[in-house]
């Protein structure tokens, strides 16, 4: 693992992640949260989450003409690589690792839930030329529905979808066939697993002496996951 990917994915273990009892977009529950905006939108982690998606475009070898996707998971990440890659390219970073050669500038979009009933009435916000070739970007994938329905828009529009990113992904049973399905032939790519982050997260707080954390775990008190195990399986409502 790089180190741009290894200092993301401490920032995503200490700001984002969350244990409890969760209700998801996707509609089902969860004993973990992880609030990917925590660490897209900190100064440090979104320069981070810029620098490893900026990366890993240009190691799959496409060169995208823009980034984007469903609003507001993928605007900040589209919004950092936009900046990074004229950054790259005026000479403002020097890093080695880095190299600029046939590097361009990389725009970004943003894609709306729903089209504008007003002004413009648009759906694709921002980077509008039919035709690019797009990279359809988003923080976390459960059901994969905020992607699909961007690669869908992106299509529609006529955008030219040569590949997705997502930052987390929760292994969902039905999440990344699906997406690989509507994005096909383009790839789909995931930078961490929800466990890489939970790992990592136990590692951190283990570090800091913080008690054990109660991997599958249920509270003693009332059944619900368990956040600790020391002195007592507890849950977040009884966590001493």
């Amino acid at each position: 693992m790089s180190n741009a990917r290894e200092a993301l994915l401490q920032v995503l273990a200490e700001n984002s992640f969350r244990l409890g009892e969760f209700k998801l977009s996707s509609g089902g529950t969860s004993d973990y949260y992880i609030d990917c905006r925590a660490t897209t939108l900190n100064a440090e982690g979104a320069r981070l989450t810029a620098r490893v998606f900026y990366d890993e475009i240009y190691e799959s070898g496409f060169k995208p003409d823009a980034v984007g996707g469903m609003t507001m998971g993928a605007d900040p990440i589209a919004t950092g690589i936009a900046i990074l890659s004229a950054q790259r390219i005026q000479g403002r970073i020097t890093d080695s690792s880095m190299e600029s050669s046939g590097r361009k500038l990389i725009h970004g979009f943003v894609v709306r839930k729903d089209v504008k009933d007003h002004g413009t009435e648009q759906r694709i916000e921002g980077f509008r030329r039919k035709g690019a070739k797009v990279f359809i970007v988003d923080d976390v994938c459960t059901s994969g529905n905020s992607i699909i329905q961007a690669i869908e828009a992106s299509r529609q529009f006529g955008f030219e979808v040569v590949g997705a990113i997502c930052l987390v992904e929760r292994e969902e049973a039905r999440g990344r066939p699906l997406v690989e399905k509507v994005a096909h032939p383009a790839p789909f790519v995931t930078i961490y697993t929800a466990q890489d982050v939970r790992e990592k997260h136990l590692h951190v707080r283990q570090q800091e002496n913080d008690p054990l954390l109660a991997l599958g775990e249920v509270c003693d008190l009332c059944g619900r996951p368990a956040v600790t195990v020391i002195p007592h399986k507890r849950c977040a409502a009884h966590q001493e």
